[in-house]
């Protein structure tokens, strides 16, 4: 049909698989939005015919993709596949002019050829490591959501002092090579503020909510000392109500306080060495860093929604925004200064974890997307699909399928750019980490892209150029010394972990996740693993292992009414599911006692003790599973229902704890004698107490 070839050349699919050996067509409707979202008109049968022939013509005649990838220096096939006697001719980012025959240093190039026929073809050549640097020796970390992990210091959420802490001290007393964090990009602005991490107003840069105020150099010369005792009074208050008091998380009330004490700090002029610095920052971000303070700065005279700004001002290249811009200016500066505090506190967290010993220090989240109405959104629509929402077919796990409201990238737009925002994106990312988890990695092969306003059946998936997209993702990552970890749970396209594995990309494996499917079903022994990947037990959206082992998250979905099927039976499944695990802890001599004297701490124990006979190269621990906590930080499926994303690391009764009585707690070190047997030891050092 001429609509099925229209789409598939334009990466569209007409069907996909959910399970082995059944396959579900997408509908002429959710493959005609698709199109549309990538200017390509299929509305009518003439319309498609009219499309298809100009896109059967342009690939014709074309000599060149907008982006070709050469890998370890090799000439691409692209190359190969021009008429004999092309010309070609390369310049290198660095502005030298090479020939196609010569080595050509990494990096995104550009390339000319000229056929003998006269045509001419411009593309970007990205010359890419064949690899991503690999891990050094196998190590293990802590896990866990910085907003949870609250000191004695922190102001009502955890902040980047408490994670330079965490790892300085998990690095030098534990031994630990790294610890992962939830994504920390900028959010919504808004009250209140949507407290998923995962659904942001930028990815480019960093959530000045988590700074720690007390470490800005200028906050010892704010001159009104009385303004500042009220202010760390009430952050005094708003610690204490998390803590002692069983209040949850306030994101807002953290903001709001902060906020007051950055305009203060504002006031104080900054030395001149300061001031050097803050300038390089700005020349530093260019064009990405003046849109993003636009965008906050506009956000707090028009709200946070862009679209439904002042026409002029929804175009951030327009006359009428450039105006505001300069008579924004003040706040513009303010929103800078927050980006670049945010920015040098992040580099000390990194700083602080090498210098502890960590091989690879922090483990930084990157989101599948932003926030449709936020400041990339607006910065940089034009790569982004309007009216598209990205999701997830209906699947064994979730029979309605998702939406996760996040506008996807256009693929088209990626490519003619030379993947532009993408390597930006990279790089700032990269400017603080040790190693970079990317979200639902399986998005840089393929989305499913779903109409706005439709149900998450009407989609359809969507493929970008997974060749391109990991050459320059593993060109920024080799240019940082970052390792690469993709988290690739769920339903899983074939190929896509076999080529995630050549190049470098660390999978994910979760315990209970990690079965014979092939054969009977039954939990896969340790030595059945893949290698190349982090291993954990749990992660954020998953119930913590203390929860897993009683079977406690069963009776929470329960009382939310998220069950499928009848308590019972569900409550039978989770603990067959669970006794087939122990029983096989047992049997490779990994549970401590017998019978009614196990523990939920040494089972919680033996699970780690079997990671730790898998060949994963990174073996990861929840935090919270540490102290007991049985509380999932997030529970797909709730809003309103459960806290997601506001509750602080707790101990097995609920009660908060800190992250100086995490330092001194003996079940956590218990656990720690379990992870410093971990063989081929990657660590900072042997565990001390």
């Amino acid at each position: 049909m001429p609509l099925s070839r229209l789409a598939a050349l334009h990466g569209v699919a007409t069907s996909y698989s959910p399970s082995p050996g059944r396959t579900v067509a997408a509908t002429d409707t959710a493959v005609v939005a698709a199109l549309a979202a990538l200017g390509v008109d299929a509305s009518t049968p003439d319309a498609v015919r009219a499309a298809l022939a100009a896109r059967e013509a342009e690939t014709r005649d074309r000599l060149l993709p907008p982006t070709v990838v050469c890998w370890g220096g090799r000439p691409p096939d692209a190359l190969s596949a021009l008429p004999a006697g092309t010309r070609l001719r390369i310049t290198t980012e660095q502005g030298e002019t090479r020939a196609a025959a010569e080595q050509l240093p990494p990096g995104v190039h550009a390339l000319r050829a000229t056929a003998p026929d006269g045509r001419t073809a411009d593309a970007h050549l990205v010359v890419a490591p064949d690899r991503l640097p690999t891990p050094p020796g196998r190590t293990y970390g802590l896990l866990v959501q910085l907003y949870s992990l609250l000191s004695r210091r922190s102001w009502g959420m955890g902040d980047l002092g408490d994670l330079a802490e965490l790892s300085a001290w998990a690095g030098r007393t534990l031994g630990a090579g790294f610890v992962q964090v939830n994504p920390l990009h900028a959010a919504v602005p808004g009250t209140p503020t949507d407290p998923s991490p995962y659904r942001p107003s930028s990815r480019r840069f960093p959530d000045p909510v988590h700074l720690r105020i007390e470490d800005i150099p200028e906050f010892a010369y704010v001159d009104d000392r009385d303004r500042v005792r009220t202010l760390l009074e009430r952050a005094e208050r708003l610690r204490a109500s998390v803590l002692d008091k069983d209040a949850l998380i306030d994101r807002d009330a953290v903001w709001e306080l902060k906020r007051e004490a950055l305009e203060l700090i504002r006031q104080v002029p900054l030395g001149p060495g300061r001031r050097a610095a803050y300038v390089d920052f700005l020349a530093e971000g260019g064009e990405a860093l003046e849109d993003h303070v636009t965008w906050c700065a506009l956000a707090e005279v028009h709200g946070p929604q862009w679209q439904q700004w002042p026409v002029g001002l929804r175009d951030p290249r327009s006359p009428e925004t450039a105006r505001a811009r300069g008579e924004l200016m003040d706040r513009v500066d303010f929103h800078s200064r927050l980006a670049w505090l945010t920015d040098a506190q992040l580099a000390a967290a990194q700083r602080s974890a090498r210098d502890a010993g960590m091989p690879v220090g922090l483990v930084h989240d990157l989101a599948v997307g932003v926030h449709p109405g936020g400041a990339d959104a607006w910065a940089q629509q034009e790569y982004y699909a309007a009216g598209m929402s990205v999701g997830a077919p209906p699947d064994a796990f979730n029979a309605r399928g998702q939406d996760w409201g996040l506008p996807p990238w256009r693929p088209d737009r990626l490519a003619a750019s030379g993947y532009a925002p993408y390597r930006r994106l990279l790089r700032a990312l990269f400017r603080y980490t040790g190693a970079l988890r990317i979200d639902h990695v399986m998005g840089l092969f393929r989305l499913w892209w779903i109409p706005q306003g439709q149900p998450p059946t009407e989609g359809a998936y969507v493929r970008y150029d997974a060749e391109a997209m990991l050459a320059v993702l593993t060109l920024e990552a080799s240019r940082a010394g970052a390792l690469v970890i993709g988290e690739d749970l769920g339903t899983v396209e074939p190929g896509v972990r076999e080529t995630l594995q050549e190049r470098g990309v660390l999978g994910t494996s979760v315990l209970w996740f990690e079965r014979d499917w092939d054969g009977d079903g039954q939990p896969l022994p340790p030595e059945r693993w893949r290698a190349d990947c982090l291993a954990t037990a749990t992660t954020h959206d998953l119930p913590p292992t203390a929860s897993r082992l009683t079977g406690d998250h069963v009776e929470l979905r329960d009382r939310l009414g998220l069950l499928t099927g009848g308590l019972a039976e569900e409550r039978a499944a989770a603990a067959a599911e669970t006794g087939e695990w122990l029983a096989l802890f047992a049997r490779l001599g990994l549970l401590r006692g017998s019978g009614s004297a196990v523990s939920e701490e040494a089972e919680i124990q033996a699970v780690h003790r079997f990671l730790l006979r898998t060949p994963a190269r990174m073996v990861g621990v929840w935090l919270p599973d540490a102290v007991g906590d049985r509380r999932p930080q997030n529970l797909p499926g709730t809003w309103d229902q459960y806290p997601n994303w506001r509750l602080p690391v707790a101990d097995a009764d609920g009660r908060p704890v800190t992250l100086e009585e995490l330092a001194a707690s003996p079940r956590l070190y218990a656990l720690v004698d379990v992870l410093r047997a971990l063989p081929g030891d990657g660590g900072g050092g042997r565990p001390q107490r």
